[in-house]
């Protein structure tokens, strides 16, 4: 499985602790998150792959959108399949560096973060930590998520642009409401950003990312 999507790897100095796997948005790659898996704890595996399908030169996705006066419209047979890909790959890098779910993190950028909550919220056993960076939560994924989901450990990070303009600050807020409502725990943080990762939501994501996977290590 794990050939299926090419990937960049930062290797944990020595045994991992705990496994990131970082999604890029759509129109993107895998080496645009680079400098944000770089500045993770050394003692973290950071995988980061391509998404399956080719939207031009050097350029990704998970699925296809449109945007329009509505919003974001999306292809959902392709979204579903890359859900269940990613869920397939993370159990298979898991069963490769020896870490459970409590110690993974499934996050991403714009559409990566979408698909983040898609594994993490559908698949708990498998993934236990998810970040949204400017993202939000695919309607399209509550058939999927477990009945039980607020009592299986479940705790997710979402950090949004408050002016940002291709997925609207609203679109965070809506996706904490969603979470509150499923009983699972999670942070919300806002910045004065567009469509982008700043530093300040990188340093945020770092030191939650450490808290989320490394206490008692």
């Amino acid at each position: 499985m794990l050939s299926t999507l090419h990937a960049v790897v930062r290797p944990a100095r020595g045994p991992a602790h705990g496994l990131v796997v970082l999604l890029h948005g759509v129109g993107s790659n895998e080496r645009s998150l680079q400098a944000l898996a770089h500045g993770l704890d050394p003692r973290l595996e950071v995988v980061l792959p391509r998404a399956p399908l080719a939207f031009g030169a050097d350029a990704f996705g998970w699925f296809s959108v449109q945007f329009g006066a509505q919003g974001p419209v999306i292809e959902p047979a392709q979204a579903e399949a890359s859900r269940l890909l990613l869920i397939d790959y993370v159990r298979a890098l898991q069963a490769q560096h020896g870490v459970d779910a409590a110690h993974t993190l499934v996050a991403g950028f714009s559409q990566g973060g979408i698909m983040s909550a898609s594994v993490a919220l559908t698949a708990p056993q498998v993934a236990r930590r998810f970040a949204i960076l400017s993202g939000r939560i695919l309607p399209e994924i509550a058939p999927y998520i477990p009945a039980d989901i607020a009592t299986r450990g479940v705790r997710g990070l979402i950090l949004h642009g408050e002016q940002d303009s291709k997925l609207p600050f609203a679109l965070a807020t809506a996706a904490a409401a969603r979470l509150q409502a499923l009983g699972v725990e999670h942070a919300l943080h806002g910045y004065p950003a567009d469509h982008t990762l700043t530093a300040a939501m990188q340093a945020d994501f770092n030191a939650w990312t450490t808290r989320a996977l490394l206490s008692g290590h």
